[in-house]
């Protein structure tokens, strides 16, 4: 097993420093483990002092796929569709827990853990998911990958990974049947008007899952009778997918839109091919480190057409007990026959947005569905599709994507409001990529440009005065969430990533999440929004698959003149004067499910605010180190290799 080194510091206070200061000794000890050989109960790893991976690594949840489909079978299976190293290492240890008492600690702990007994958890010389996919493919062929993986015979996808397949089975018992009629009917009545959902969580209140969607509803019959459908994806579980189909549908065209290459693409083939309905189209991904991150749905029913853009996976895992958004188009009736280009358009420009972004796929399996929503009257949207696809763009083509695309919106269509040039930002993410060595290489300058833009005729700010609000879960959320430690495989923050920039770990908040009943589910969510100082007002409000990284939003190259970006992401904005609100705001809504007269001027944002900052003692969760020195609500330790 291949790490990249660089072990010098990560994101781990030993309780003693506010994030981000004073952490230069503890981090040095990383450098002890540097060129040394560890072998002990997680096999055998060199650390070297060499780095491999880029600077704009993708933050994304790194597949780890050179060895899919040779690996030799372990005890404990891999799950069989592609995905993290992070999430593998979930998946083991729901299988083979580590109890807090078990004795097999000393077995499992590495032998650098061993020697320092009063920095346990801390984690030092564990393998790295920092690389990206094409790095590690590049490598495979020289290197012998010693994880546990499945691998069974390709012609039979469905009857591998026993443990994996009765874990999702188990999850899949979960609040999965769809809501009652009447709740479905309010929904889409207008209930709600902004179109902006929660996933279904188990395990918590059930008035906190009224009004919240699982895949079944959004599947369901009553929202249309189906056609044909796309669904464009990061992870996908093929057999899982078609059984949230309901059965008179599980026939009907699907057509799969996803980022895999070589051993990881064989294998998502191989998962289809009992099901001779289904279709793929491989995005282009031509530049190192980029991934297909973009979750939407396209349906097609004999009423109509409706997108559906949102935060999960196509796994099990996703819709089960995280914290997920979803926004769910209108139905799109078909236009009359003969009807021009131009009709069927909404005032957010949606129809044409939409249309570009599956052109960018430069695809010819997409150009049905180009000709079907060009076919479809979308004037009803009121969101604005802000889009990334992987490209270097130049002169007005900078604006059509990534970070530049949200301050073009903002520019145009944000109201200007008094004070509102000192209102602070808000991001929240799952996952954060490598920014740089100070927050002026990226964050506080050309993306915090873009979150702070709002008409025309402001004036450039001094970054001071904008504060920064990041929300990412600690170790304590993680640790205390409904699924305990496991739920930081989907949270994959490398040490390798974190102990390059200590200085973004002053910016961060905790996750709680009273107002929706979501505190202890993790979020997979990816949330932007510029609140006022008193946090009861939003001017704008962003939710999307992108991540806190360069990859996603893009970074500027030649001295500004051009925008690169390497992924593909997709996400809505919601701004009040697309809903007829001249006040150039939207009131943040007290409880985010409750309804009231004031459901069409309040926004449901999903997380409380405003966001508690880290504590002294508060750590955020990185995934590839252990934690051994307090139980989980399962009653387990997490050791992730």
């Amino acid at each position: 097993m291949r790490i990249v080194s660089n072990l010098g510091g990560g994101g781990h206070y030993n309780g003693q420093a506010e994030p981000g200061k004073g952490n230069s000794v503890a981090f040095s000890l990383f450098f002890l483990c540097s060129n040394m050989l560890q072998e002990g109960a997680h096999g055998r790893w060199t650390v070297s002092s060499s780095e491999d991976s880029t600077e704009e690594n993708s933050d994304s949840e790194k597949p780890s796929t050179s060895s899919l489909l040779s690996a030799p079978r372990s005890e404990v299976s891999a799950p069989q569709y592609p995905c993290s190293e992070a999430r593998r290492a979930a998946h083991k240890r729901k299988a083979s827990p580590l109890k807090f008492s078990d004795t097999r600690l000393s077995a499992q702990t590495p032998p650098a853990e061993k020697q320092r007994p009063g920095q346990e958890g801390l984690g030092w010389c564990l393998s790295s998911s920092d690389e990206e996919p094409e790095d590690r493919e590049k490598h495979a062929s020289k290197e012998t990958l010693k994880e546990e993986k499945c691998d069974a015979p390709r012609e039979q996808p469905q009857s591998h990974c026993k443990d994996e397949h009765s874990m999702n089975m188990k999850a899949e018992d979960y609040n999965e049947a769809p809501g009652e009629p009447q709740d479905t009917w309010d929904l889409l009545s207008g209930g709600n008007p902004f179109g902006f959902f929660l996933t279904k969580v188990r395990g918590i209140g059930q008035s906190y899952n009224s009004g919240a969607l699982h895949i079944k509803d959004i599947l369901s019959p009553l929202f249309g009778t189906l056609v044909s459908s796309a669904q464009f994806n990061y992870c996908i579980d093929v057999a899982w997918l078609v059984r949230q189909y309901p059965q008179e549908y599980r026939k009907k065209p699907l057509l799969i839109v996803h980022g895999e290459k070589r051993e990881s693409k064989a294998e998502l083939l191989a998962q289809a091919r009992p099901f001779e309905n289904i279709s793929f189209c491989q995005a282009k991904l031509d530049i190192a480190f980029g991934t297909h991150h973009t979750k939407m749905m396209l349906l097609l029913y004999e009423e109509g057409f409706r997108v559906v853009i949102h935060t999960s996976n196509l796994i099990a895992e996703d819709w089960h007990q995280k914290t997920q958004g979803i926004w769910l188009s209108p139905l799109y009736p078909r236009l009359p026959q003969g009807s021009s280009d131009s009709a069927g358009e909404s005032e957010t420009n949606f129809k044409s947005d939409l249309i570009s972004y599956l052109m960018a796929y430069n695809s010819p399996v997409l150009k049905e569905w180009i000709d079907l929503i060009r076919e479809h009257d979308l004037s009803e949207t009121r969101v604005y599709l802000l889009g990334s696809t992987p490209g270097r763009y130049q002169g007005i083509d900078k604006e059509k994507w990534g970070h530049l695309r949200l301050r073009k919106l903002l520019k145009e269509h944000a109201s200007s409001i008094p004070a509102q040039e000192s209102w602070p930002v808000v991001g929240q993410f799952s996952s954060i990529g490598s920014l740089g060595a100070d927050g002026s290489k990226w964050l506080c300058s050309e993306f915090q440009e873009s979150l702070v833009a709002a008409g025309s005729g402001v004036a450039a700010l001094l970054k001071c005065d904008v504060p920064i609000h990041l929300v990412y879960p600690t170790v304590n959320n993680v640790r205390q969430s409904l699924e305990g430690y496991p739920a930081g495989g989907s949270l994959p923050y490398s040490i390798q990533t974190a102990q390059k920039q200590l200085w973004l770990h002053s910016y961060f908040h905790k996750w709680s999440a009273e107002v929706s009943g979501r505190s202890h589910a993790m979020p997979h969510i990816k949330t932007y929004m510029r609140p006022s100082h008193d946090f009861q007002k939003i001017a704008w409000f962003l939710v999307t698959s992108a991540n806190l990284s360069k990859a996603a939003w893009g970074a500027l190259e030649k001295n500004g003149t051009q925008l690169m970006i390497r992924s593909y992401e997709l996400g809505v904005l919601f701004l009040p004067s697309a809903f007829g609100l001249d006040k150039g705001y939207f009131h943040v809504k007290g409880k985010m499910l409750s309804e009231g007269k004031d459901s069409a001027t309040s926004f449901p944002v999903p997380f409380d605010l405003p966001p508690e900052q880290y504590g002294s003692k508060d750590q955020p969760w990185i995934w590839n180190i252990p934690y051994t020195s307090a139980p989980d609500t399962h009653g387990n330790m997490w050791v992730p290799s």
